[in-house]
């Protein structure tokens, strides 16, 4: 029997809307997920799923209104943060909690030097006067692989590499020690050889750390790699969670099984790409049963008319017919 280990950031129930001119929209509908220290959790799905809506409610960065928590808890470390006020939540942010976001160029600030911008979280958190800042920030510099930290330290964002970037905002968001690392998207942006890198560099401070990391991707090559668990979201509901290495080798939700399908890594040279046909929902327009049954291989009539519930014994699946 495997050790269940106690969650740090437990989300139960989450269902998230907003205000539109067309009326309230619910974009989430009842994600529930749970991420220990030292595990990775990665959310998964094509864009306009709610991934990175789910991400930043837990952050609580999304205005509102126009967003709201409609229902459920996000309990981080004892502490429900859909429940806490903004003081609350920039004591956290920055400190407890981090995020890396996907692209680095439009996160920094210009206008500040890398130094400035990094020592600025220990100001913020720790109280720190700039000059006692300072070789904390060249130590973390050092610890993220960036050469020279002395010079760095002085450099704006412009004059480094994407992948120096990326660097400065993994070295931004780990500075205070944070017990939760939410990475979206962390390297979209980047090369392959520079991705290989970052995600190296990742795994090898999570290790090192025990830090709790929920990672959101579309990439399933970075999932495989890095997360022990895997939540797939399809139009702002869950369609499976299970351990990584059983969804891989055994995906139950047919929109998985797609995506599996569909890796480009699986085909062979020169051979035309499998594709799921049709494109996802927008938000408010789900259909009455499954959201993704009108995209499905499988669908029965009951598809159409019920919403399936999330059921399995450690591997979750909402399908009313799942894949054998």
């Amino acid at each position: 029997m495997t050790e269940t280990k106690p969650a740090l950031l437990s989300v139960r129930g989450l269902s998230i809307g907003f205000a539109t001119e067309e009326g309230p929209i619910r974009v989430v509908e009842d994600v529930s997920f749970t991420v220990a220290a030292g595990e990775t959790m990665g959310l998964v799905g094509e864009s306009g799923c709610g991934k990175s809506v789910t991400a930043q409610t837990i952050m609580r960065l999304l205005p509102s209104p126009p967003s709201r928590i409609e229902a459920g808890s996000i309990d981080f470390d004892g502490q429900d943060l859909a429940q806490a006020d903004e003081a609350a939540m920039r004591r956290i942010r920055g400190d407890k909690i981090a995020m890396i976001f996907q692209e680095p160029m439009t996160s920094l600030n210009p206008t500040m030097t890398i130094g400035e911008q990094i020592g600025e979280v220990l100001l913020l958190h720790r109280g720190l006067r700039a000059r006692d800042a300072r070789p904390k920030v060249f130590e973390m510099l050092t610890q993220v692989g960036i050469g020279r930290p002395e010079k760095r330290y002085a450099q704006y964002p412009h004059e480094l590499s994407g992948g120096l970037r990326q660097r400065v905002m993994i070295a931004m968001a780990l500075i205070c020690g944070p017990k939760l690392l939410i990475a979206d998207e962390p390297t979209t942006a980047l090369d392959v050889t520079i991705q290989a890198q970052i995600l190296e560099l990742m795994q090898a401070l999570q290790r090192e750390s025990r830090i709790a990391t929920l990672l959101i991707t579309h990439d399933l090559g970075v999932v495989e790699e890095m997360c022990d668990h895997v939540v797939v979201m399809y139009a702002g509901r869950i369609a499976e969670k299970a351990p990584a290495k059983e969804l891989f080798a055994n995906p139950r939700h047919p929109y998985t099984a797609g995506l599996l399908a569909a890796a480009p890594r699986n085909a062979k040279r020169g051979q035309t790409l499998i594709t799921i046909p049709g494109t996802v929902p927008p938000p408010g327009k789900r259909g009455q049963g499954c959201s993704f049954a009108e995209r499905c291989v499988r669908a029965l009539p009951r598809c159409r008319q019920d919403v399936p519930p999330l059921t399995g014994d450690g591997h979750l699946a909402a399908c009313w017919n799942p894949v054998p």
